[in-house]
């Protein structure tokens, strides 16, 4: 049996005769910049996430990275973010020539630490990214906490629907939310674009200018922004996809549920003992932070990943058996060769090292088959009897 690790075919099938005409629209209208499907795409975005304002970009990393800019952040400055993560939460930081500084990870949650975060600000400290890992929020509260006056924005790139356990949507926890909407993403669009969401009006206008080269009126520029503006095409196919976005983070939840169920009934995990890996316990299931909240969108389950002994083994004996897998992320920040220059000490992040060393993704997406997952377990149980 073949288990891809995404498929968008089948999810394209399903919107495909609303997606036609919209897309002609466009194409006979010759309006491809910030026209009415990008407006649309704002206003629905922000009222989604529970938020005053969107601004739709051109990626995830843009929206990060033009949040830092509307703050001002530059050399000599520092910006707290997790070591595990994806590279652009960091990248964008290096790119204004501040420092981004790396904390430490929850084992169990993958989430970043408050209690790191606290140990590592300073006086130059001017923003922490909160980074909503395979769609599970941050603890937020606790971050604030922590963070006093320090502006707080949160890398939702991988948590759109996602909710805390107040059931306030990701996006609107912080000063700012930044979204990527990657085709693979829950929400993903027909190629790159972003989305930055927030309560705040003057950084609302700020950004408006910004992602248009600090232009405002035409051929006018008060200070230096980017060419950071979605398409039309790109929120043409978010405006329709979004109408989806319930159901397919339902669906997702979905397949959690049976992963979970399976696991438990091949007796590969221990619910008892979910820290360390041992023979008896090979597999570690996601941690549900809220869990018990009574909150249902808590966890989006953007990526399933779990924890597995002799990793890189099991990888490759799956994609033997036509199941594909995949590794977020092999690498920690701190490790990466265009960080080295810092000089980190390995030791100081001994759970995002373990989480690199054995963490994999199996598949999840909505269209996935209760008779797919079945097969992936089975395959599972067979390398480890």
């Amino acid at each position: 049996m073949k288990v891809n690790f995404f498929d968008l075919t089948e999810q394209y099938e399903q919107i495909k005769e609303e997606l036609t005409p919209a897309i002609n629209k466009i194409f006979n209208t010759q309006r491809f910049i910030l026209g009415d499907n990008v407006f649309r795409f704002e206003e629905a975005f922000a009222k989604y996430c529970g938020t005053k304002y969107c601004i739709a970009m051109s990626s995830g990393t843009d929206a990060l990275l033009a949040s830092l800019m509307a703050l001002e952040i530059g050399s000599g400055d520092e910006v707290i973010l997790p070591n595990f993560t994806f590279f652009a939460t960091a990248g964008v930081v290096s790119r204004l020539d501040a420092k981004p500084v790396f904390v430490d990870v929850d084992k169990e949650s993958y989430l970043i630490s408050d209690e790191e975060i606290a140990k590592a600000v300073t006086s130059k400290t001017k923003a922490i990214v909160p980074v909503h890992i395979f769609g599970q929020c941050a603890d937020i509260e606790k971050i604030k906490l922590v963070a006093g006056d320090i502006p707080i924005i949160e890398d939702s790139a991988q948590g759109v629907g996602a909710e805390y356990k107040d059931g306030s949507k990701a996006g609107s926890l912080g000063l700012m939310g930044c979204f990527s909407f990657y085709p693979t993403k829950n929400l993903g669009g027909a190629g790159d674009s972003g989305a930055i969401t927030t309560n705040d009006e003057a950084l609302y206008n700020k950004l408006i200018k910004m992602r248009n080269h600090g232009m405002s009126p035409k051929y006018y520029h008060s200070f230096i922004g980017g060419n950071f503006r979605m398409d039309e095409l790109q929120a043409a196919v978010l405006n329709i996809k979004l109408s989806y976005i319930e159901k397919w983070n339902n669906l997702r939840r979905i397949n959690h549920n049976l992963y979970r169920k399976y696991f438990i009934d091949q007796e590969l995990v221990s619910i008892d003992k979910q820290n360390t890996l041992s023979t008896e316990n090979n597999v570690i299931l996601p941690y549900r932070k809220y869990a018990e909240c009574g909150i249902i969108n808590y966890h989006i389950f953007h990526q399933y990943c779990v924890l597995v002994n002799k990793r890189d083994e099991l990888r490759k004996f799956l994609l033997d058996n036509d199941i594909e897998t995949d590794i977020y992320y092999p690498v920690p920040l701190h490790k990466q060769e265009c960080f080295s220059y810092f000089n980190y000490n390995d030791a100081d992040f001994p759970n995002t090292n373990y989480i690199c060393n054995n963490i994999l993704a199996l598949p999840i997406y909505p269209e996935l088959s209760e008779t797919q997952i079945m097969y992936v377990v089975d395959k599972i149980k067979e390398f480890y009897k």
